[in-house]
Order: C-alpha cells, then structure tokens, then sequence
C-alpha cells in the first residue's frame, strides 16, 4: 500500500512517499481503508524525535494519528471489533484513532466511532484529536460553570474545541490569538485577547474576574505569564504544547483517557457536529504525496482549523 514514511528523525524532509505492506488487524482491531487524515502539531514533533517519552517511535514510521475512512477488514472472528457494545462489518464509515498511522491508504485502530452519514469524510477525520484533547483538558482542569478560562491558542483546532466546549458549560473564555482571528472566536463565544508584550494586562482587563484555569495549547512561553495569572500558582493549569512544562511544575497532558470514554467522546462529538455545535473547520486540503507540505505549515502555526489529508 502507498504510505507516507519516515527512517530517521529531522524535518519535513525526511518524509517520502513509498509503500509498505498492508497490515493486518488482530483481536480488537479494524483495518480501515483510509479516506481522509488529519494532521496534528504532534505529528511534526513526532518526526522531530521531540515526544519519544510520550510516543516511542519504530522505524519505519508512518505519520498520523486521526483519520476517517471505511471499515476493510476486522480482526475479530465474530464481527466485534472497537466500537463498545456494537457489532462492525466492512463497508461501515467510521473516524478515530490508528494505531499504524493515519498517512497511508490503509491503518489499523482500537478506538472508533461511526461517522454520521450527514458528516463528510474531512469534516470527521478533523474531530478525534482537538476533540478529545479539548474535553480531557478540561475535564482536568474540572471547568465549571461561572468560572473563567484563559486559553492560549485559542483559533488553532484543539483551541476551537475548547472554546467551544466550555462555552457550552457556561464558561467564560479568554482566548489569546493573533487580531486577525478575534472576530472569529467573538463568533465562538470567547472574548479574545492579542498575545505577546502586555498579555497580562489585557488578560486582566478582559478578565477583572480573575483566570480560574488556564489551558496552554500554544507553547511559545505562555506558562510564566499563566502562572502570574493565577496568582503565583500553577494549580489548574495545562499545557499540552510546552515541552518544558515540568520546569515550571505545570502538568503537560498526553493522552491517558480510557478507551471507552474515548469512543464515547467521539461519538458525541460527531453528533454535536452534525447538529451544527461543535465545529473544527478544514482549511485546507492537501494529497497523500504532499504531507510534507502540510506538516511544515502545520509547524509554522497559525492555522485556524485543520490541515487534512486525502488518502
């Protein structure tokens, strides 16, 4: 099968187009002819070698962690696969996680969902990821309503999904963003602040209130000032984009959610998309053999929304 691989650890240039065997599912697992696959900041750290405590990486690798495709092959005698309390068959849509890679025709994965027939295949390969990442974070964080959230990254993906979410529950959210992208998250319900020199005083001035907790899906230096934010504590704060959060005794979030809340969280997302309130918009597109393309603007950051994959 073609597939995007990597041998060794570097930049974008280390990815080729080329082609591995087919894998084969065993017990609990579906293979799925992908359709689409969604691209993630993880995905380039990956490459980089940057999360191996996290993600050990096995040469060859294949890159992608989220994808939307049809269901191939099921490794299961009896027809049940990773979908809880239901039966799969082949030629069923579904998302989710791979645990083979999402860039490549073909992945296998432990943790699917059905994808409404209302939802397009790219609409759907964009929900997984920023999805569960969202609601894990703020399950975390234990967000109530009344309370104030300041979000860093607030227009990328796992941003959009969790200004969202806790808008939802009743939240307020302060979302740092570029000022090209405030009318946008005005329209998501967050109050938006400009980041950079004097985010503090615009965070307090958009937030007299006081932060209660901070989501950093950003990076770029954001935990010093959160901190300060949070009145010297880094209590109900995280980051899932700072490598360094230990430095500051921050709590980095990589995942740990249990399969079956994970397989819950993407059904009800999709069904919060489907009824128009929960969207993570595709930016845009690009072919299986320009993944590098994608990921280097993936790297550069400032996409609002998903980077997406045709297979």
């Amino acid at each position: 099968m073609r597939a995007i691989i990597y041998n060794e650890f570097g930049g974008p240039d280390v990815l080729a187009l080329g082609h591995t065997d087919k894998p084969v599912p065993g017990p609990g697992q579906v293979r799925v002819k992908v359709v689409a696959a969604g691209v993630n900041p993880l995905d380039h750290k990956q490459r980089y070698g940057w999360v191996e405590h996290f993600y050990p990486t096995t040469f060859p690798a294949v890159p992608g962690l989220e994808f939307a495709g049809v269901v191939d092959a099921i490794g299961d005698a009896d027809g049940h696969g990773p979908l809880s309390g239901e039966a799969l068959a082949v030629g069923d849509e579904v998302f989710g996680l791979t645990s083979t890679g999402s860039y490549a025709e073909y992945a296998l994965a432990e943790h699917v969902a059905r994808k409404p027939a209302t939802l397009s295949f790219e609409a759907a390969a964009a929900l997984p990821v920023a999805g569960e990442t969202a609601q894990r974070v703020l399950g975390t964080l234990g967000l109530m309503t009344g309370e104030t959230l300041l979000l860093h990254g607030a227009a990328g993906a796992v941003g959009q999904a969790a200004v969202q979410l806790a808008v939802a529950s009743g939240a307020t959210v302060v979302g740092t963003a570029s000022p090209a992208n405030h009318d946008f998250l005005r329209a998501l319900g967050a109050v938006p602040v400009a980041y950079g020199a004097g985010l503090a005083d615009r965070v307090r001035a958009a937030a007299p209130q006081g932060v209660d907790a901070v989501l950093d899906a950003a990076g770029q230096d954001a935990l010093p000032v959160s901190i300060a934010l949070r009145g010297g504590t880094t209590d109900r704060i995280v980051t899932i984009a700072d490598m360094h959060a230990a430095d500051h005794g921050v709590v980095f979030s990589a995942g740990g959610t249990p399969p079956e809340q994970v397989r819950a969280i993407m059904a009800a997302h999709a069904r919060l998309a489907v009824e128009g309130k929960l969207a993570i918009p595709v930016v845009e597109t690009f072919a299986l053999a320009d993944a590098a393309k994608a990921q280097e603007l993936s790297e550069a950051g400032h996409v609002r929304g998903k980077l997406i994959i045709k297979v």
